[in-house]
């Protein structure tokens, strides 16, 4: 597992680091750098609304967004590195439970990562889960807060979430600096993006099963 979390709240954003992982996959590096930068980012913005008097919605155990929101954007190698931390990171009664979820998801309904009312992925979830904060009130039950109070939603961390996509390009070939600056300031990157709801996650609970019967054939 990872050896620190995430938090979100505070100032205090700290990288998730997968040491053994990363040594052999080159791609969960650039993520998890860029995830931190994202974090750092999103750390400060909400330190700077409280300073405002603002209090932040978003707490432990609130799933609202998870449950309403029918289009998550996710990029090529957030899916990458969903796929492997689903497979090889989520354990126990969670893992069995996204297991079924998974291979009988259809698309419209919840996240097909929250499981109990908790996101089965939370280290790895997408940057625009990341993203998404509610100021003032908690969301009312189906509440989508972008469309209902937009002004209470907190505003996307573009200068960070620039240095992010910066640093992730070279997964995706370009790795030229003066290339990579172009494509983060045309916003091109962004003709990656699909639906998390839209993908097919009957392959990826396939894909889990084989893993756990590998391990036990292995065990």
């Amino acid at each position: 597992m990872s050896k620190s979390k995430i938090n979100t709240g505070t100032s205090k954003a700290k990288r998730l680091s997968f040491p053994d992982d990363e040594k052999k996959h080159s791609w969960l590096g650039l993520l998890l750098d860029a995830y931190f930068i994202v974090d750092k980012g999103i750390a400060k913005a909400i330190e700077e609304e409280k300073k405002k008097g603002r209090k932040l919605a978003c707490a432990q155990g609130c799933s609202s967004c998870c449950r309403t929101h029918k289009d998550i954007p996710v990029y090529p190698l957030e899916l990458i590195c969903i796929s492997w931390y689903a497979t090889g990171k989520v354990t126990g009664a969670v893992r069995e439970a996204l297991k079924k979820q998974l291979e009988g998801y259809k698309k419209n309904g919840p996240c097909p990562f929250l499981i109990e009312g908790a996101c089965s992925i939370h280290p790895m979830r997408p940057m625009a889960c990341r993203q998404f904060n509610v100021f003032g009130k908690p969301c009312e039950e189906g509440e989508d807060p972008f469309y209902s109070r937009r002004e209470d939603v907190m505003n996307p961390v573009k200068k960070h979430v620039d240095q992010a996509f910066y640093i992730m390009l070279p997964f995706y070939g370009i790795e030229k600096e003066s290339e990579r600056i172009k494509v983060v300031e045309s916003g091109s990157f962004h003709k990656l993006v699909k639906d998390l709801h839209a993908c097919n996650w009957k392959t990826l609970a396939k894909t889990m099963l084989e893993f756990d019967v590998k391990k036990q054939e292995e065990g």
